[in-house]
């Protein structure tokens, strides 16, 4: 059976990947999940300096998910290079750094540096607030979305994945503008912006008042958007948003995804993404499936 994947020109083992955010960089989880097995491993957002992030408490719970606002706290580039990057290296698998920024030279910033590390492949975080623009989210305006995505691939030395955010009316819109900027791949859904509120302290459960909703209550609007945006482009995805199982993941492929990235599962159960490359080798088996290919985007 094949279950290599090919992301623009970058070939994969199998589509499973690791969400940024929830996987350290590789280093936390080595205990646990055999890096070697994955398709790729994607880092924690990286920012061209150090970042605090926001003030706690900055995750909640919530029913079917969990949310999140820990503002993209980093050690930034110089300690990634020199601690985390040596130890990803060590692995026959992908390595994929998720970028972050506050500005567009930010983000340039990162790209630059990264230009002639053993990276594979960088995926842009839009979803940041954008300090120039008054604190909107890169993602959400396609001008922007376009922008931003022409300034990084001008510099960068590796394929570019632009992450989309959700919270937009139109996701085909940014992906769309994401491919006129010269994306090579994109990736989605990032978080969908939530709140919870503590009714006996009457005050909000986090510290920044909304947070991002990530975990399986967004999966049926991620493979909605997964879909949407398959038939809206002609560029290979990450699908991603509430996959917990192997049955997830197979909905993202055949919804037109080619990779899958595993999120909020690794917090419930840190073996998530071995058992899902594990059970699309089953489900291959019983299916007699004898070529990934076969199943992406096969639901029209």
């Amino acid at each position: 059976m094949n279950l290599k994947v090919n992301l623009a020109g970058v070939k994969l083992n199998n589509p499973v990947m690791t969400a940024s955010g929830t996987f350290g960089s590789g280093i936390e989880y080595s205990d646990y999940v055999d890096l070697n097995r994955l398709g790729a491993v994607v880092t924690k957002g990286v920012a061209n300096i150090p970042w605090e992030g926001n003030a706690t408490p900055r995750i909640a719970e919530t029913y079917g998910g969990m949310l999140n606002a820990v503002g993209l706290q980093n050690p930034g580039i110089d300690v990634f290079v020199e601690r985390d990057l040596p130890f990803l290296k060590k692995y026959d698998t992908k390595v994929i750094v998720n970028v972050c920024g506050k500005s567009t030279s930010d983000y340039v910033e990162v790209v630059e540096r990264l230009a002639d590390e053993a990276v594979d492949m960088l995926e842009i975080n839009i979803s940041c607030p954008n300090v120039k623009e008054g604190g909107i989210a890169f993602g959400q305006n396609p001008k922007s979305v376009e922008d931003i995505t022409r300034a990084v691939k001008k510099v960068a030395k590796q394929p570019i994945i632009m992450k989309l955010s959700p919270n937009v009316t139109d996701i085909t819109e940014t992906a769309k503008a994401a491919e006129a900027g010269g994306a090579d791949v994109l990736s989605l859904i990032n978080t969908i912006t939530g709140m919870k509120i503590d009714v006996n302290r009457r005050n909000f459960v986090l510290a920044n008042k909304t947070g991002g909703l990530s975990g399986p209550a967004i999966k049926p609007i991620a493979v909605r958007m997964v879909y949407q945006v398959a038939n809206a482009v002609n560029l290979p995805i990450i699908g991603m948003g509430g996959i917990m199982n192997v049955e997830d993941a197979l909905e993202f492929l055949m919804a037109g995804a080619t990779a899958v990235s595993v999120g909020t599962a690794n917090f419930v159960n840190p073996l998530a993404t071995i058992e899902i490359v594990q059970g699309l080798e089953e489900y291959f088996k019983k299916n007699n499936i004898e070529d990934i290919y076969s199943l992406i985007g096969c639901v029209k």
